[in-house]
């Protein structure tokens, strides 16, 4: 049975996480172990390592340092090469750096800058709440049976831009298009928020626990 690290560092939707992942393991009747950490000995030795996030981008990576686990993390998915997904801020969080409240630093697993959504649209609000629509820039295993267009949950007033365009696997438009989801080699990210999107969330959820980079 593979081990699903669910890093704990205080994010507030962690819980809807583990409920979401654990759901999308049975309707593919796949054999995975949620299992809700910051031990950095279980995160170094998990199958994949999972990385949710609520909140101020300088926040999640100051409770991140604190759960001392980013080192675990890092022999866990660059080390061994386990699947990585992050969403909402756990996505933000791969950049080099966040612009929120002055510079944080990020993890740079993804080179870019978290920034301020800024709709060309002042009709539109901030923060990007609701459903909305993704669209592919390329196909991904993680997007596998998801269409086109799908509909997914967003709450965000900032997006990651990323440094490279290869690095995009789709976006959303807000008064202009931000990027949605990312993946390079066995790390990826989304924006949304898969455990609040449905059927498309939890296919998501499912493609990840099954994807073998």
């Amino acid at each position: 049975m593979q081990t699903v690290a669910l890093i704990d560092y205080g994010s507030g939707n962690l819980r809807s996480a583990e409920k979401a992942l654990r759901e999308a393991a049975r309707r593919r009747a796949l054999e995975a172990e949620i299992v809700v950490t910051a031990d950095p000995d279980l995160v170094a030795k998990a199958d994949r390592v999972f990385l949710p996030g609520v909140g101020a981008f300088a926040s999640c990576r100051a409770g991140l340092d604190a759960t001392g686990v980013y080192e675990a993390m890092n022999q866990a998915v660059h080390g061994r090469g386990a699947p990585f997904m992050g969403i909402c801020v756990g996505h933000q969080l791969l950049a080099t750096e966040g612009l929120e409240f002055g510079v944080t630093p990020g993890l740079d697993w993804i080179g870019g800058q978290v920034k301020k959504l800024e709709p060309g649209d002042p009709s539109l609000t901030i923060p990007h709440m609701g459903w909305n629509a993704i669209s592919y820039v390329r196909a991904h295993p993680l997007f596998s049976g998801i269409e086109d267009g799908a509909h997914m949950y967003y709450a965000n007033s900032f997006a990651l831009a990323a440094s490279d365009p290869g690095d995009v696997v789709a976006t959303t438009d807000h008064g202009g298009p931000f990027v949605a989801a990312v993946a390079k080699d066995n790390v990826a990210g989304v924006q949304f928020h898969p455990e609040k999107s449905q059927a498309a969330g939890l296919a998501l959820l499912a493609n990840f626990l099954e994807w073998r980079p």
